[in-house]
């Protein structure tokens, strides 16, 4: 048994930070050069947390390679030839996508969080499960080294989430897939189900339906139901149009894996089969995806006896201060009642280092950009109508069709033409843009310009007369400005 108090002969601060995600580091590096000593506690066998490991990017590796194939068979420009790779799974080598993916997993890991433990001989790592023994005091169990006690001056929670599995009956018996085994699958599905209808759940269905797999996406609300309602119709529409099955407001009461349920397998694989009991019938398919969420990873800490409050969730409460109800514990990412970005993350990491330090800084969460990386991208900024109104705020909005956008046009596809839109909310008394939602190519560009405009308090007449460069995609929130006053299908290009 170890124990590792305050008392340095310097009267340096010691800040305890559990977990080693983007959040963590940010804190870590942030109170080290506020002259903090930090220990880092990581239970897990790699750090570096969910985004670099299992979230962010290898997901958007997966992406990318899966859309690359898929427009090679599906692309609108004559004169370029069609091949198979993207109308064939068994054309594609999911095995070399996976090994490159992972490599380059492993070097992002190395180069934003290993080396910076091995460069800042400030910041040390101890490995083992941390819980509260009380409000002062974590004991960390490790596995071949007994337990370790740290009375820090102060404490960081920065734990994570992982994904949320529904209790429905017979699902636990079953070999389902989280993202987590999704990213990393060597083999590709023949018929992939998917049971969620959010961004993780959108993200894998398509990229898996862009590498030849059928996918059927089982939600019981509508695709993204928290967001704007046009987002979700738009993408549901573009999805089916690829190919995948989308059955919304169906409710899932049993899942089964058996091998006496026939998928049609079209190659020499056999075996069981997933069979998911719905409202809505039944369905069949040789892997299930559960992408219904993400939980707090907050039950091994023991907060109870630190008496630290959370949500009924699990996710731990947090001011803008990301303090917790208890004065020196902190918490910061997924594991908080905050929303789940990793870019909310870092923010929150870096201001938390500051405010147990001493410092007096806060987290400004009223303009917080998303984006679901789906082909297209699907990204929204601010207020929606409903969320105005439900604050009493009188708005007004535009949606102006990608076929007013010239890029669009140029970029010729066709299923985000019909179907991909740019949407500005405006407060009627100010005219100031206080929302905007997009389905498009480059939606994530797009939405940080809206950002800044909300952030700014710009007007839609403001945003209507700024110079965009021509052709880009963002040019189209010029377009939709000026639909507040104009008739954008009689302006000629680049009209000012």
């Amino acid at each position: 048994m170890k124990n590792c108090f305050h008392n340095d002969s310097n009267n340096q601060w010691h800040i305890a930070i559990v977990g080693t995600g983007s959040g963590a580091f940010a804190a870590a590096i942030k109170a080290v050069e506020e002259g903090a000593r930090v220990t880092m506690i990581e239970s897990g066998e790699l750090i570096g947390g969910t985004c670099v490991n299992v979230g962010c990017v290898p997901s958007k590796i997966m992406i990318r390679g899966a859309h690359i194939a898929h427009q090679q068979g599906h692309h609108g420009f004559e004169g370029v030839a069609v091949n198979a790779l993207g109308i064939d799974r068994k054309a594609i080598d999911r095995k070399a996508m996976v090994v490159q993916q992972q490599e380059w997993v492993k070097k992002l890991r190395i180069a934003k969080y290993e080396n910076i433990l091995q460069n800042n001989p400030d910041i040390s790592l101890v490995r083992g499960m941390a819980r509260f023994v009380d409000e002062h005091t974590l004991m960390i169990s490790q596995t071949n080294s007994g337990e370790t006690f740290l009375r820090p001056d102060r404490i960081l929670l920065a734990v994570g989430a992982s994904p949320y599995i529904p209790k429905v009956t017979g699902l636990h018996n079953t070999p389902f897939w989280t993202s987590t085994e999704a990213l990393v699958a060597e083999e590709l599905p023949q018929h992939l189900l998917v049971i969620g209808g959010s961004v993780v759940a959108l993200e894998l269905a398509q990229a898996f339906r862009h590498l030849a797999s059928d996918v059927t996406i089982i939600t019981r609300r509508g695709l993204l139901s928290k967001n704007d309602t046009k987002m979700g119709e738009a993408l549901a529409k573009i999805l089916e149009e690829e190919g995948i099955h989308v059955k919304l407001h169906t409710d899932v009461s049993d899942v089964s894996y058996d091998v006496n349920y026939d998928v049609n397998y079209d190659d020499s694989r056999a075996g069981k089969a997933f069979k998911v009991a719905t409202n809505n019938g039944d369905f069949y398919g040789d892997k299930l995806l559960i992408a219904t969420g993400r939980q707090a990873n907050s039950e091994a800490l023991a907060l109870s006896k630190a008496g630290v409050q959370t949500d009924t969730r699990g996710a731990i409460i947090v001011d803008d201060h990301l303090r917790t109800n208890v004065e020196h514990i902190y918490a910061v990412g997924d594991c908080t009642s905050q929303p789940q970005f990793v870019y909310v993350a870092a923010a929150a990491g870096t201001r938390a280092a500051q405010n147990m330090m001493g410092g007096d800084v806060s987290l400004d969460l009223s303009v917080v950009p998303e984006v679901i990386f789906t082909h297209p991208q699907a990204a929204t900024v601010g207020l929606t109508e409903t969320q105005a109104e439900k604050q009493g705020i009188r708005v007004e909005s535009r949606t102006l069709a990608l076929t007013h956008v010239p890029r669009a046009l140029a970029n010729m596809n066709q299923l985000t033409l019909a179907h991909g839109f740019i949407k500005l909310v405006i407060e009627k008394e100010t005219l100031r843009v206080v929302g905007c939602q997009v389905v498009t190519d480059e939606g994530g560009e797009i939405i940080q310009t809206a950002a800044m405009a909300i952030r700014h308090k710009v007007t839609v007449d403001e945003l209507a007369q700024q110079l965009f460069p021509y052709l880009t995609m963002v040019e189209g929130l010029k377009l939709c400005a000026q639909t507040f006053t104009k008739d954008v299908s009689q302006l000629s290009c680049c009209a000012g």
